[in-house]
């Protein structure tokens, strides 16, 4: 009789027709990782790449509200979950399945369930990108995804005070422990200009480009404090959509460098493949 498990597959596995799963994290929250998540995905969508978006922020789920997309997903073909598509982004979340204020109470087996079913049982289909949310801090969530399936590279995001970098730094070293290559950093609420051009420095910009150097890691880019953001965010509309708008070429930047980046890295990674 064949041993357990035997001839079954170990360890973190390609998902069929996904190119390349980006993580997008934080150590902290406030610091607007799903927006800056939710608006890459949305900029790389517009650059033509096809794009998924996996809502991981399983006690917060935000994307569907940033999204303007609040229906039920789908069931098809064999208990299979078919994404919602908004403004060119297929995405899931647990905001979908369980809407409204009712909060999602659960310990670390169940998050990872939801994790791997998001992952393996919803129908993306062909993708070149999948951006997965994930909540803040250094916890479950991260193990799980990067249990099961190979992540191509993270983005952390943070703002540039010295209180929001502290926590970012957990985060480079959590994804450093897990092998997972950090892709760069994202400075989001970085300066706030006022109607008359007076500039404000309201959470110390610069410090993430710093930080960044400091780790020998790319700066991806910054996102000004503006209230246009948040109202795309709240009202389902994000900032990437506009074409002229300063926010909307402040995402679409860091959107090529993360392509970029990810090119380098395949780039890599087949490198070292062909070495016999």
């Amino acid at each position: 009789m064949a041993a357990h498990g035997q001839g079954m597959p170990q360890g973190p596995q390609p998902l069929p027709g996904v190119q390349y799963v980006v993580a997008v994290g934080s150590g902290k929250g406030g610091v607007g990782k799903t927006t800056v998540s939710v608006n890459l995905a949305v900029s790389l969508a517009k650059l033509g790449y096809r794009v998924g978006l996996i809502d991981a922020d399983i006690y917060g789920p935000n994307v569907p509200m940033m999204l303007g997309a609040t229906r039920q997903p789908n069931i098809v073909g064999e208990n299979r979950i078919e994404p919602v598509l908004a403004h060119g982004v297929k995405f899931i979340s647990i905001g979908l399945i369980s809407p409204g204020d009712k909060p999602m109470v659960m310990r670390g087996p169940m998050l990872h369930q939801i994790i791997k079913q998001f992952l393996q049982q919803v129908q993306w289909g062909e993708l070149d990108f999948l951006v997965v949310d994930l909540p803040p801090g250094t916890g479950d969530v991260v193990i799980s995804l990067v249990q099961t399936v190979p992540l191509t590279g993270a983005v952390i995001v943070s703002t540039g005070s010295s209180v929001a970098l502290q926590d970012a730094r957990k985060a480079l070293e959590m994804f450093h422990q897990v092998n997972v290559e950090v892709l760069g950093l994202v400075e989001n609420m970085s300066q706030m200009t006022l109607p008359d051009g007076t500039v404000l420095d309201v959470f110390g910009a610069g410090g993430t480009a710093q930080t960044a150097k400091q780790y020998g890691l790319p700066f991806l880019g910054s996102v000004d404090l503006d209230p246009r953001v948040r109202e795309g965010g709240d009202r389902g509309l994000p900032a990437a959509l506009g074409d002229e708008s300063a926010r909307a070429k402040e995402f679409a930047a860091i959107a090529l460098k993360v392509v970029e980046r990810v090119q380098e890295i395949a780039a890599k990674s087949e490198d070292v493949l062909e070495i016999r």
